[in-house]
């Protein structure tokens, strides 16, 4: 299952954002089913941000949720994202 969240973010808070992305992303890390991930600023348009994740099944990710460090870290960025599916099916996986 891959998850995306893609963000609008100002310029002006681009550096705090990057910290903000990179603490979610590590937290999410270390949870049961997490297989990989990465975060990166739009080339086009760097108002924009994706994180992206990778996890053993949709189960994993949403028990990864419910982490209490996931909670604290990557909940309130996440709360912040576009409004837009983000569950993905990996064909990779099948």
């Amino acid at each position: 299952m891959i998850a995306i969240a893609r963000f609008s973010v100002p310029l002006a808070s681009a550096l705090e954002f990057h910290a903000q992305i990179e603490a979610a992303r590590l937290a999410l890390a270390e949870c049961v089913g997490y297989l990989g991930g990465e975060h990166g600023q739009n080339l086009d348009d760097p108002t924009l941000w994706v994180l992206m994740t990778t996890w053993e099944n949709v189960g994993s990710y949403r028990r990864a949720l419910s982490s209490m460090r996931v909670k604290m870290e990557a909940i309130p960025l996440l709360a912040r994202a576009i409004d837009e599916p983000g569950a993905y099916e990996n064909s990779q996986s099948q």
